[in-house]
Order: structure tokens, then C-alpha cells, then sequence
């Protein structure tokens, strides 16, 4: 569910009219994701997307969000470019909540991660990073290292309930991934993503029929961090197979096209068994504080917190960058 907040039909034809986009000829919501109210336009000037930021989302980081959108838009990186008013302001108010529009990007996400999907991301990972390099503006992490043992202190009094023994286990993870975290200053630092996950990469076949990366979209976990932590971010969301198996061959290809682009240091090459295991135990988290707090009915899609246990579990285990297919 991902329309949480209707458009009346009048109200977003009064919303266009402050756009140069043409008539309205036709809207529909969108069922996929789970912050943000989206929905598909198609005027006569083309399709766009329209976003209504829910009450997860702060107001006040909106301009960050896009700019940074509009940054790498313009830096050629496949992603949505938020559309101006004819005022010349991207962010306005629709239904009582802020809104934009953003430009359409063809493509699918996959369903089902193939090996062959997995060297285009990890070219589109490096682009977004360089091409963020011009962005001057920053955006602490706020599920970061500092964030995580808030959120595990928050699930205290029920996270048990989800698996005995379940808070012991994520002290003592947690306690070695910030022991073993990285220095400030010892890695190259800049503007990721955070939650590139699969259905946050549209793909179309190119020529020779493999598939290339045409969009990247939902930026609004990105921020100012470690680089190389986005790509322990997709090493967790891409290379586990349904068995929850770790797949070395779709690690290797995005570690490769990745280095490729944006050759990766000494420094961060050691350092991502630990990236990885800091990744697992934020997205642990961030599901299990849901888990416990949301309430019946709620809007808020659950997602279980134990898929990440399996993936923490994995990272602890591994002997050296070697196990990540490096």
C-alpha cells in the first residue's frame, strides 16, 4: 500500500495549473513502496511522477532530498529530476501535505536478482557517487552507528517476542560492529543512497539483450556517509538468495563494475566485512522497531526483521573481504 493520502480530482487540476505540463489526461496511484503517497500522471506534454511526502518524511529535509536529485539528474545519472513550477520552486503543498513532481523513468525492478543485473548496479552505485561529488550540502545519517543502539533499545521490551533470545543476540553483534566501525577520516565519505534495493532500480534490456540500469529512484534515506557503505548496503539487498544463501558471483560482479568506475581503496576493501554487518543490523533494526510498534491495521507494510538476522549471522561468520567475492 502506497497511497495513504487521496487527490481528489480538482484539487490536482488546480495543483497542475501552477505547471507548465500540459492538460491532465489521466492519474492512478501506485501500490509499490511504503513511505511516500505516489502517483502515475500522464499529461499532454508526457508522463511524470507526483509524490506526497507522508508524515515519516521531515518537511524541513525535503529541499536536501531534492536537490540532491536535481544534482545528479543533471550530472547524467538515470534518476528522477524534480520539475519546477512556473514560480520556479519544485516543492509545493497538495491535500495538506508537501509535494513534487518528478520526471518518469522507464523500466522494471526485478522480481527475481539474476547475476546479470548485478555488475549494471554496481556501475550505476559509482556513478551516483561521483556524480554526487559536486554536491556540496551534507545529511548526517540518522541510521547510522549512532542511531542503531537507540533503535535497539526501543525494542527492549518485546524483541523477544519475535525470536527468543533475539536482544542478547543483537548486543553482542552490535557491540563488535561498533568496536570494529570505522574511524572518522579513514574512509572517503560522500553522498549515498542508503536503501538501494532492488525495487529502488528500474532495468530495460539494452541491444545484446542484457539488462542496463534506467532509473534510480526513492532517495529519501540518502545522506552523507561512508561510500563504501552503500555497497555493503546492496551486498546485503542483492546477493542472498531465497535460502538465504550468500551468492559470491553477484557480489563479485558488483564489487568489479563498481571498482571500475570508482576504484575502491585498501582501506575500504578491509573494512567491508564489517560495513556489511553494520548494514544487516541497521535494516534488522529499523523492521523489528516496526514489528514491534506497529499497531493492527496500521498502513505500514511489516517486513520481518529475521531476514536480516540470517544476514547478520552470514557477515559475522565470514573469514575476510574474500568471503564478499573480493
Amino acid at each position: 500500500m502506497a497511497v495513504y493520502t487521496d487527490v481528489q480530482d480538482e484539487a490536482l487540476r488546480a495543483f497542475l495549473a501552477d505547471y507548465d505540463l500540459g492538460e491532465l489526461m489521466a492519474f492512478r496511484g501506485i501500490a509499490e513502496g511504503v513511505e511516500n503517497s505516489n502517483y502515475a500522471l500522464k499529461t499532454t506534454r508526457g508522463d511524470w511522477i507526483l509524490t506526497l511526502y507522508e508524515k515519516r518524511v521531515d518537511p524541513a529535509e525535503l529541499p536536501w532530498f531534492l536537490g540532491l536529485m536535481r544534482h545528479l539528474a543533471g550530472s547524467g545519472l538515470d534518476c528522477p529530476e524534480p520539475v519546477a513550477g512556473r514560480d520556479g520552486e519544485a516543492l509545493r503543498e497538495l491535500a495538506g501535505r508537501p509535494a513534487a513532481i518528478c520526471t518518469f523513468l522507464p523500466g522494471v525492478w526485478p522480481r527475481r536478482v539474476r547475476p546479470a543485473h548485478c555488475a549494471p548496479l554496481g556501475s550505476a552505485l559509482a556513478a551516483l557517487h561521483v556524480a554526487g561529488e559536486g554536491f556540496f550540502a551534507e545529511r548526517p545519517n540518522a541510521l547510522g552507528p549512532a542511531g542503531w543502539a537507540p533503535l535497539l533499545d526501543g525494542c527492549r521490551a518485546s524483541g523477544d517476542s519475535v525470536r527468543p533470545g533475539l536482544i542478547a543476540e543483537l548486543d553482542t553483534h552490535l557491540s563488535g560492529i561498533l568496536a570494529g566501525w570505522p574511524a572518522p577520516g579513514t574512509l572517503p565519505r560522500g553522498h549515498i543512497h542508503a536503501d538501494l534495493f532492488p525495487d529502488n532500480v528500474f532495468f530495460l534490456d539494452g541491444p545484446d539483450g542484457q539488462p542496463r540500469v534506467s532509473g534510480v529512484i526513492d532517495f529519501y534515506f540518502a545522506c552523507t556517509d561512508l561510500l563504501a557503505y552503500d555497497i555493503a548496503v546492496c551486498l546485503n539487498a542483492w546477493c542472498f538468495e531465497a535460502d538465504f544463501s550468500f551468492n559470491a558471483t553477484k557480489a563479485r560482479a558488483i564489487l568489479g563494475a563498481y571498482a571500475a568506475v570508482r576504484p575502491l581503496t585498501a582501506a575500504e576493501r578491509a573494512a567491508l566485512p564489517v560495513l556489511c554487518r553494520g548494514a544487516a543490523i541497521r535494516f534488522l533494526l529499523t523492521r523489528l522497531f516496526d514489528w514491534t510498534h506497529t499497531p493492527p491495521g496500521a498502513l505500514v507494510t511489516r517486513k520481518d526483521p529475521l531476514d536480516y538476522l540470517r544476514r547478520l549471522r552470514f557477515f559475522a561468520a565470514a573469514d575476510g573481504e574474500q568471503a564478499l567475492g573480493l
